[in-house]
């Protein structure tokens, strides 16, 4: 028997776990088996490898192949472990290991050319983790490889790594020309003095970018809504490099990544026919859905009561904990999903409530308005109405610039990064209830103020933990050093008041 060796790496959830591949070459009729918990597009890589070593001029080995791949308990998915299986076979017909301490990914074509295959980032990050410090990847994920702070080599054609192990081959052919890795990211960002009026809403919409709260805004159609969310990343801090690191990951395994660490808050959009599955993640082998590629950012879901009931009751607990599990039969995966939810609506379902004229009768009130439950509301820190601009803010001046927002929204994250320097996290949306109860003072009127919404129901026991979060945000950006009576009262406002007023 010659048995040879490589690594590879399979990716369940965000997290790369190594896996051995064992290729035992045996006496008897020719056959080539995979085993190890390997899905359909693994199992095909035995066709994709016959014909690749056929074209590269390698001659197969004309016995009984079995290719383990283990540990046998982690699901395999995809084509990334094509040349991890060529290179095991190669050593065992060299006699020799595969290449030391690295893993090898990369999918066949029946040309014999390597080609890329999603999951580069978050597999050698897995495996640097594990003490594998090399990594042999296609030559065009070779920058992505390099985030991991791994050792890459690209390739390109079998053909190399053949040659590469002493076993003869056709002559490597030249690298086609590889263009510029990804684009440089836009400079020009919407900017928010495009929006005319709406002081309170851009005051929300600041409160929000700085302690990191989930929006929800009201308006009828056409007073800006979609033009304030879409403006929220541009007032947001730069990525940190970690954050980079994380939000790359997740392009990754999506197939988006484009090779440069991206400093921008991401901004994930879905459309109101998204399902659960779009929403969180899912299938069969679970991938990231819009909360994992608004991590770090911002998810926006316009037409908020369009959407399928189902769909927005699965973000409640993603809204709170910042991950999201999934479960299957097979495998139980965790995606991150941090991402500030911004939620805009139409008041009524003809959109004319707050302007008179409506045409809604009450019943269908009832049921538009019914189509977000209390349970979810409950997770957003504040809620603003809009109201239609009136012609002097149409042709008055511009608003105040993107860039003046960021510089106080930048300063408020500092003092946040100050305060809780020694904590396990780093924004006010994210402070424990019992650091909030035992740092904060709360005025006697607004004791009374909260005692009276409790016994209403306008503020539960998580809205009480709310308003105080969005207290200290105020206080952050007017730079007190613990919130005051003005600073809770605007934030009360915008907890309970905003959209429950007239």
């Amino acid at each position: 028997m010659k048995l040879g060796i490589a690594t590879a790496a399979s990716v369940v959830g965000i997290e790369g776990h190594p896996v051995r591949i064992e290729a035992a070459l045996l006496p008897g009729l020719p056959t080539f088996s995979i085993v190890g918990l390997a899905d359909t597009a693994v199992s095909e890589s035995r066709e994709r490898i016959r014909a690749a070593f056929a074209a590269s001029g390698i001659d197969f080995p004309n016995t009984r192949i079995t290719v383990n791949l283990s540990p046998a308990d982690i699901p395999k998915y995809g084509t990334a472990f094509d040349l991890g299986i060529a290179c095991a076979i190669l050593a065992a017909l060299a006699g020799h290991a595969g290449p030391p301490n690295s893993i090898v990914l990369g999918e066949l074509g029946l040309d014999g050319s390597v080609r890329p295959v999603r999951g580069v980032l978050p597999a050698c990050l897995g495996a640097i983790h594990r003490g594998l410090t090399g990594a042999v990847v296609p030559v065009e994920a070779v920058s992505e490889a390099e985030l991991a702070r791994s050792r890459v080599r690209g390739v390109w054609h079998l053909t190399q790594v053949a040659r590469a192990f002493g076993v003869r081959a056709n002559p490597v052919p030249p690298c086609e020309e590889i263009g510029a890795v990804g684009e440089p990211e836009p400079t020009a960002e919407p900017d928010l003095a495009d929006v005319r009026g709406q002081a309170e809403a851009r005051l929300a919409l600041e409160m929000a970018a700085a302690g990191e709260h989930h929006l929800f805004m009201v308006g009828p159609p056409g007073v800006g809504k979609s033009m304030l969310a879409v403006r929220l990343p541009g007032i947001m801090p730069l990525l940190t490099h970690s954050e980079g690191i994380e939000v790359a990951a997740v392009r990754s395994l999506l197939g988006s990544f484009d090779g440069r660490l991206p400093t921008r808050r991401p901004f994930a959009d879905p459309h109101h026919t998204a399902s659960a599955a779009a929403l969180v993640g899912g299938g069969s082998s679970p991938r990231p859905g819009a909360i994992s590629r608004a991590h770090h950012g911002v998810l926006f879901l316009d037409e908020l009561a369009e959407f399928a009931p189902a769909a927005l009751e699965a973000l409640r607990e993603p809204m709170e904990t910042g991950r999201v599990h999934i479960s299957r039969a097979r495998t139980a995966v965790v995606f991150p999903a941090r991402f500030q939810l911004v939620g805009a609506a139409n008041p009524c379902r003809c959109g004319k409530l707050f302007d008179g004229g409506c045409t809604c009768s009450p019943a269908s009130l009832r049921a538009y308005r019914g189509r977000l439950s209390g349970p979810l509301m409950d997770r957003f820190d504040l809620k603003v109405r809009l109201r239609r601009p009136s012609a002097a803010e149409l042709t008055g001046p511009a608003g105040e610039p993107s860039s003046a927002v960021r510089a106080r929204v930048e300063a408020a994250r500092r003092r946040q990064a100050a305060r809780f320097s020694e904590e396990a996290w780093d924004t006010n949306a994210h402070t424990p209830g019992e650091w909030l109860r035992s740092h904060t003072e709360v005025p006697a009127g607004m004791r009374r103020a909260i005692r009276r919404a409790l016994t209403t129901g306008a503020l539960s026991a998580r809205g009480v933990d709310k308003l105080l979060r969005a207290a200290w945000t105020v206080a952050d950006l007017v730079g007190h050093s613990a919130p005051r009576s003005d600073d809770f009262d605007l934030a009360y406002t915008m907890r309970v008041m905003g959209v429950n007023n007239d």
